[in-house]
């Protein structure tokens, strides 16, 4: 499996219409949580984030909002945000245009919010432009598409817990776009990186906060 624990900043100048970080003047961290809700990992990630009064947003797969409305309505209760991920988590580089459009549509029926991020980080440059209103498209083109620039790994299978916390407390800086997973495939080593995650950044006076549309 290749990735790319801190994005390289030429990959960010290939999609630049996309965010790949935040600029900021103070300590703040951007934790962002890939592929839920799930009725077990979700919760427990909001309990970790309430323990350190972070915020953080959720990047929310279609088909697991409708199977537990009630989890995503406690991430908004929670003072969180919340981000389409598709209806059921589609790589944009091996569908058509329409279909994949049409699986963010879907999707959007059930999470209100005009973020997004393409699952795998996988989407081609013409859909970057439909989605954000270059090209004519029958979605709405105000989406704010939110790339990376850190990933913990927690999706590793081969990673311990605590590589995946050192991939973020190594890499991340202010104005850093952080992913971690509220899955089940991430939850072995989420539930050890992510507390240790929280704590080693507020020590340093780091605060955490939800991106805004």
């Amino acid at each position: 499996m290749l990735y790319f624990v801190k994005t390289p900043w030429w990959l960010k100048k290939l999609y630049p219409r996309c965010v790949w970080d935040i600029p900021v003047k103070e300590k703040t961290l951007y934790l962002t949580f890939d592929d839920g809700p799930h009725p077990v990992v979700t919760p427990f990630v909001l309990d970790q984030l309430q323990q350190y009064n972070a915020k953080a947003t959720f990047f929310c797969i279609g088909k697991n909002v409708a199977a537990h409305s009630d989890i995503y309505r406690s991430i908004l209760d929670g003072g969180h945000r919340v981000g389409n991920h598709t209806f059921n988590h589609l790589n944009g580089w091996k569908a058509t245009d329409e279909l994949y459009l049409q699986n963010i549509l879907s999707a959007g029926k059930y999470i209100d919010s005009n973020l997004f991020r393409p699952p795998y980080g996988k989407i081609t440059r013409f859909q970057v432009k439909l989605l954000t209103g270059i090209r004519n498209s029958p979605v709405s083109s105000n989406f704010r598409i939110i790339m990376w620039d850190v990933l913990s790994g927690d999706f590793d299978l081969k990673l311990t817990p605590e590589a995946c916390a050192l991939n973020v407390t190594r890499n991340a800086q202010p104005g850093s776009v952080i992913v971690f997973h509220d899955s089940e495939k991430a939850f072995p080593r989420l539930q050890e990186a992510l507390p240790k995650t929280l704590q080693y950044f507020s020590e340093k006076g780091f605060r955490f906060e939800a991106i805004r549309g």
